[in-house]
């Protein structure tokens, strides 16, 4: 029996987000596709992989027996492409999150990491779809849950995050601010807080009740509009370089401070050796520039490392 593997690769995706609607955007093809595509692996097999009802889908017995070779079917053909492709091509890396510049982090890295082609992903879910398409063997940005199973991370910086304010704001003066003093003021967003995690979390977390969103023009359309408004103020990490702005003042965040995560993101298998230069370049800057330097008692990760309960340096997590 000849397994499709597009057949296979369908079913994966939908069998892990037990949505079709979603494993067709995920895999950049309509309900219709998917479905066809699913039916007829289905009768390649003589067996139903899923149960399709009014509330959604789920797996047949027979479908969970399949997924877990299916997924392994899929990694050894993804590795007989790299195989074929040969290691001697650059590491293929997308970048996200731009308006936070990721690129100041991968140029301190770029050096030891071999040959690099950078791209630029929308957003996260975008960059998951291209490595899971296998367009990309490696990713750099904020990640945060859920994840798809066989995609792999590891943190690399944490940085501290500053609000940024009009000049006219009365908490400009201060040195420093606690997150709770911004609970007067109104966080402005670049585009919808559901599509920007770390803000709504911050939001959430310390009891921003007014938001407002605007379009994401870039960095020196976002201040300009923060300054319009001593009510107004966004989140950026502190070592962002500010555009030439005026009527804005970047303020930094204490107890606790805010961190925000850069990770490298990338799918399980990926033999590129170029994937195992630049994890390594990044442990390297990091430690000594100690950039994933965590205090829970201090500081204030989205997501923090389980269990920790003492001040530690964190090499790698996910």
């Amino acid at each position: 029996m000849d397994l499709d593997l597009a057949q296979v690769r369908a079913f994966v995706c939908a069998a892990e987000e037990l949505h079709f609607g979603r494993a067709a955007g995920t895999l950049a093809l309509t309900q219709q596709a998917l479905s066809k595509r699913i039916a007829r692996l289905e009768s390649l097999l003589g067996t139903a992989l899923f149960h399709r009802d009014g509330t959604g889908v789920r797996l047949t017995e027979a479908g969970q027996r399949f997924l877990r070779p299916a997924r392994q079917t899929l990694a050894a053909a993804d590795a007989a492409v790299e195989a074929a492709l040969g290691t001697d091509r650059p590491l293929r890396v997308d970048v996200w999150g731009h308006l936070y510049a990721p690129m100041r982090t991968l140029a301190e890295v770029a050096d030891g990491a071999g040959k690099l082609v950078i791209g630029h992903g929308r957003d996260l879910p975008s960059v998951t779809a291209a490595l899971r398409h296998g367009d990309i063997d490696a990713a750099f940005g904020r990640v945060h849950p859920p994840l798809h199973p066989g995609l792999a991370h590891r943190l690399v910086r944490l940085e501290p995050v500053d609000a940024v304010l009009s000049a006219d704001s009365p908490l400009a003066a201060e040195p420093a601010l606690r997150p709770e003093q911004l609970r007067g003021s109104v966080l402005w967003a670049p585009g919808s807080l559901e599509r920007l995690d770390f803000l709504h979390r911050f939001a959430d977390r310390f009891g921003i009740r007014d938001t407002a969103t605007s379009v994401n023009l870039g960095l020196a359309r976002l201040l300009a509009e923060v300054a319009e408004d001593p009510r107004r103020f966004s989140l950026l990490p502190a070592d962002v370089p500010l555009p030439d702005v005026p009527g804005v003042r970047a303020v930094p965040l204490v107890g606790p401070t805010p961190l925000y995560a850069w990770s490298l993101l990338w799918r399980t298998g990926t033999g590129h050796p170029g994937l195992h230069r630049l994890t390594g370049a990044c442990a390297a800057r990091a430690h000594r520039l100690r950039w994933l330097e965590y205090d829970p008692a201090r500081d204030w990760l989205p997501e923090p490392p389980a269990a920790d309960r003492h001040r530690r340096s964190y090499a790698a997590a996910g």
